[in-house]
């Protein structure tokens, strides 16, 4: 006899996952997409981690795969830590740190070049 009563699907197990604020400092490097006078660059970015150090790997990672030069990172912490911080935080980059999450990325937010 066998048992055909559909078994109870295991409830989901909350993601772990969350979104860091990062700003790195790159290089110049061939193929990198920088403006041609440009000395190097800021990118602000939003990472999705089970920590922050996994979100620095990763985005570190993606960065080199892209041809860039990763110099330095500082690290601002998730939403929740900002906004302890007393940051202030527009929807639009609350909408970015959502995508961020929701496709477990790396979104770049913006790139300030650096020039002479």
């Amino acid at each position: 006899m066998s048992d055909d009563t559909p078994k109870a699907a295991k409830p989901k197990k909350p993601s772990r996952q969350q979104v860091f604020t990062l700003v790195i400092e790159v290089g110049r490097n061939p193929g990198d997409g920088l403006p041609a006078k440009a000395t190097g660059a800021a990118l602000m970015i939003y990472a999705s981690g089970v920590d922050e150090a996994e979100a620095v790997r990763e985005t570190v990672a993606i960065l080199k795969q892209a041809d860039m030069a990763p110099l330095d990172v500082s690290g601002y912490g998730t939403l929740e830590e900002r906004l302890e911080a007393g940051d202030e935080i527009g929807e639009e980059e609350r909408a970015l740190m959502d995508r961020a999450l929701a496709e477990n990325s790396v979104v770049v937010a913006s790139m300030t070049p650096f020039f002479d």
